[in-house]
């Protein structure tokens, strides 16, 4: 069985970023980008059903421009197989991925398709269920344990009210949550190995996938700085504020 995992360049979780001077987005320059954790923590899933003879392969796929070819580099020193760069400059939104992401499944013809449930940068959860329809599969998503036997996969998701335990026909489509496990290290050897792992790279074009924009993004903006917090001397002063000032009471 293959597994193809859809990987997203993002900023590195741990900068802070700053928007743009003229409000048209995040400024990106010289900050340091990294794998989507939530992406990562797929990769570490996929990696370990091949470790435990569930899967022949592991296939890491982006979207982005050329200089993702650093983070596909990383997906496959932490135990990827190969890659594929759909290279493409302009931010999609979720559905043209999701498109692009249809014709890759239809060429590659994986078992699971194992994508982090979000990105941190549009934070849209939509692209996996997307894709999902797309591509009339099964999904689950949420996974906080995933269970391949056969020619079903077994997933338990979190939900409000508990744990919720599906069981889906392959091939499927499933998203990971943060509790599915922790992602390794990548090591040395492994690093060295990856840049002689192959990497292929197509367009848009190449795969005959027609995309249209779906929605324009009109300003992006910094959020309110909060004011500082007050002490209060007693119960009463607190209720008393909440009261006449915050007016939440």
């Amino acid at each position: 069985m293959k597994i193809l995992v859809p990987v997203k360049r993002v900023v590195d979780p741990y900068v802070k970023v700053r928007v743009a001077a003229d409000e048209s987005g995040v400024d990106l320059a010289n900050l340091k980008m990294a794998i989507n954790p939530f992406c990562e923590i797929a990769v570490e899933e996929a990696v370990r059903l091949k470790e435990k003879g569930q899967a022949a392969e592991v296939i890491v796929v982006s979207v982005g421009p050329k200089v993702a070819q650093e983070q596909l580099r990383t997906a496959m020193a932490l135990g990827a197989d190969r890659a594929i760069l759909v290279e493409h400059d302009q931010e999609l939104a979720p559905l043209s991925i999701a498109k692009v992401l249809k014709a890759i499944i239809d060429k590659e013809q994986p078992g699971l398709v194992l994508f982090g449930k979000q990105t941190i940068d549009g934070d849209n959860n939509q692209t996996a269920q997307m894709t999902a329809a797309l591509a009339k599969m099964g999904q689950a998503t949420f996974a906080s344990t995933i269970d391949v036997e056969g020619e079903q996969v077994t997933v338990a998701r979190e939900i409000d009210g508990g744990i919720q335990t599906l069981s889906i026909k392959l091939p499927a489509v499933v998203s990971a949550d943060l509790r599915l496990n922790e992602p390794r290290y990548a090591s040395l050897p492994n690093i060295m190995k990856a840049k002689r792992k192959p990497l292929e790279t197509v367009s848009v074009d190449d795969l005959e996938v027609t995309l249209k924009s779906h929605q324009n993004t009109l300003k992006v903006t910094a959020p309110a700085e909060r004011s500082g917090g007050v002490m209060v001397g007693s119960v009463e002063e607190l209720v008393e504020k909440l009261k006449n000032e915050a007016k939440v009471v």
